[in-house]
């Protein structure tokens, strides 16, 4: 029978888990972010509590979670991303009509040329709330192309050199919809969108509500900082401008070093599940003509602090 294995480094006190059930096998696979696991069907642990609770104890630990050879329904993968709690309806791509809260992500030769998921982000930070996390799964796949990257914002925030850490400890930023998905818009659908749903600022380090870490979060639909131009960074005006642009460029920069980043290929029927609030992720799209079609289940989340 497989053994759950573990890492060498030192998890969090609040993330470490009880006794793992021995049908769970977990093969890390970075020294930094994600796992592996097999001996382990979906569906049932829609069903069943305490493995519900297993997984979720080790995304905390590895913050995305990856499985093969998951032949669920819809039903079982909305019932399951729904342990974790309600399920978010996009605003743009909308929801399965008979699965609510499950979105399509099809991408075939009719597709628009849009680039929403090849950029490194957080899912919604656009959101007053943004998603906890979410469930993918592939339902059609290249042989090759279309792998998506995830990383780790904790890490990437605890490797900053300490006189970055000091000066981004109070700043705030905004983070918007309508620079992103709505920049393809026309202005009148793009103010709309704003509207409904008005840029949202959060602190550039958040704090992981269940582990306590400290996570880098800034990302591609971060726009600013709102409390940059301040005495204590700004001597003249022409200080504001470049100051404060580099410090986020720099910043968001952090996303794309490979020590942080898991890279994960997909094939028919992989699931995977991430925790939203401590790392961004990037697919990459390399695969055209081909056609790649993944479905995910999104879950609400809770503001940031």
């Amino acid at each position: 029978m497989p053994q759950t294995t573990h890492p060498k480094e030192e998890t969090p006190a609040l993330v470490r888990p009880g006794v793992l059930r021995t049908s769970i096998n977990v093969e890390p696979l970075t020294c930094t972010i994600g796992a592996e696991l097999s001996g382990v069907n979906l569906g049932d642990a829609a069903r069943d509590a305490d493995l519900f609770a297993e997984i979720k104890q080790l995304l905390l630990r590895y913050k995305v979670l990856f499985l093969r050879d998951q032949d669920i329904t819809r039903a079982e993968h909305v019932a399951f991303a729904s342990r974790f709690g309600p399920l978010e309806d996009h605003p743009v791509l909308g929801s399965d009509p008979d699965h609510p809260g499950l979105v399509r992500i099809y991408k075939d030769l009719d597709s628009k040329p849009e680039h929403y998921e090849n950029a490194l982000h957080c899912d919604g930070t656009w959101r007053e709330c943004p998603p906890m996390g979410a469930v993918l799964r592939c339902v059609e796949t290249p042989d090759v192309g279309g792998d998506t990257i995830w990383i780790n914002m904790a890490e990437a925030y605890r490797r900053l050199p300490e006189h970055i850490k000091t000066q981004i400890a109070p700043l705030r930023a905004r983070h918007s919809i309508e620079a992103s998905f709505g920049a393809v818009m026309p202005m009148e659908q793009r103010h709309r969108l704003k509207a409904r749903y008005p840029d949202a600022e959060h602190p550039v380090v958040r704090t992981h509500p269940e582990t306590g870490e400290q996570i880098l979060f800034v990302n591609s639909f971060t726009t600013h900082f709102v409390n940059y131009h301040t005495p204590q960074n700004v001597r003249f005006g022409q200080d504001h401008a470049p100051g404060a642009a580099n410090l986020l460029t720099y910043l968001i920069s952090q996303a794309a070093v490979p020590e942080y980043q898991v890279r994960w290929r997909w094939r028919k029927n992989s699931v995977a599940i991430w925790d939203n609030r401590s790392t961004q992720h990037y697919a990459v799209q390399d695969y055209w003509p081909a056609v790649r079609k993944m479905e995910r289940a999104g879950i609400l989340g809770a503001k940031t602090f």
